[in-house]
């Protein structure tokens, strides 16, 4: 996957080690998310999740990539190609910078996303937010996704699974 091809109007790479201080101070924009989502972020957890995969995947399928306007980091996700199955892309954070919050920026970037991930074939975009986060699922139904009906004990926090149908 080409992933600079996510979006036409945000500059878009894989992040790595050298961009921890900026997906930090990010990520330190909203609290609320690790309100329902613990343990709040901390340098050495961006780190973990830059390597975690989910069960049956492999790197070459997991993409933790940046969206830059003007070389300033706008939003972050993680992006998993071929899971829970081959036809499904699974995004495992969606995160924006608090200051472009509320303008349409994100829905925009999760439209350009999926329609690129449309033409590489994939039939749906599956997802979890953590049950109760009101702005979570507000923003993922507001894209057009819907509950699964799935729904997983994490522990600290229940995960509600949402999938979009992408396939034309």
């Amino acid at each position: 996957m080409n992933v600079s091809k996510l979006s036409s109007q945000y500059a878009v790479r894989k992040l790595n080690v050298d961009d921890v201080e900026d997906i930090y101070e990010l990520s330190m924009e909203n609290p609320m998310y690790y309100q329902y989502c613990p343990p709040f972020v901390t340098k050495e957890s961006i780190l973990e999740d830059m390597k975690a995969l989910p069960p049956k995947t492999t790197y070459k399928d997991k993409f933790y990539i940046g969206f830059f306007k003007e070389e300033k980091l706008v939003a972050i996700m993680d992006l998993i190609l071929h899971y829970p199955d081959e036809d499904t892309a699974f995004v495992g954070l969606f995160m924006m910078s608090k200051r472009e919050q509320g303008k349409g920026i994100g829905s925009y970037i999760v439209g350009e996303c999926i329609s690129y991930i449309r033409s590489q074939g994939y039939q749906s975009v599956r997802l979890g937010f953590a049950k109760g986060n009101l702005q979570s699922e507000r923003f993922w139904k507001k894209n057009g996704f819907v509950p699964t009906g799935i729904e997983k004990d994490n522990g600290s926090y229940t995960v509600v699974v949402m999938e979009k149908t992408v396939s034309e």
